[in-house]
């Protein structure tokens, strides 16, 4: 029996796929549904084409969502506001252990939301917000 030789490559360079550049952030933003209201979220990892969005709840996919982006402004009551439909494209359920004596189970839920447009709302972002 031949043995044939076998060369061995060098490891596989992961490539990222993604269309648009994701920027590592997290910051608070309100989820509004229709079925399920208005409740508070964590966004993280946002780019152009969509977010992950740590929430209470996942709504099933392909529901569309509206996500408010809001800054309150400095010195003022007032706040500006971004506001995009989203569609419901991916569910994330991590389970863990807590790092406390107790060794507790936990759990975070996220939804992956695409963007699918982005609405107008009548009022002026202030310049000087904007970086």
């Amino acid at each position: 029996m031949e043995t044939i030789p076998v060369e061995i490559s060098s490891p596989a360079i992961k490539l990222d796929k993604r269309l648009h550049t994701r920027f590592d952030k997290a910051f608070v933003v309100v989820i509004g549904s229709e079925v399920y209201g208005d409740t508070f979220a964590v966004a993280r990892n946002i780019s152009g084409g969509g977010l992950l969005v740590e929430m209470p709840y996942a709504p099933p996919l392909g529901t569309v969502v509206t996500v408010h982006f809001q800054y309150a402004r400095e010195g003022e009551d007032d706040f500006d506001e971004i506001v995009a439909r989203a569609e419901v494209k991916h569910h994330h359920y991590l389970n863990f252990n807590e790092a406390g004596p107790d060794g507790e189970a936990a759990s975070s839920r996220a939804i992956g939301l695409r963007f699918v447009e982005f609405i107008e709302t009548g009022r002026p972002i202030d310049p000087d917000h904007v970086q």
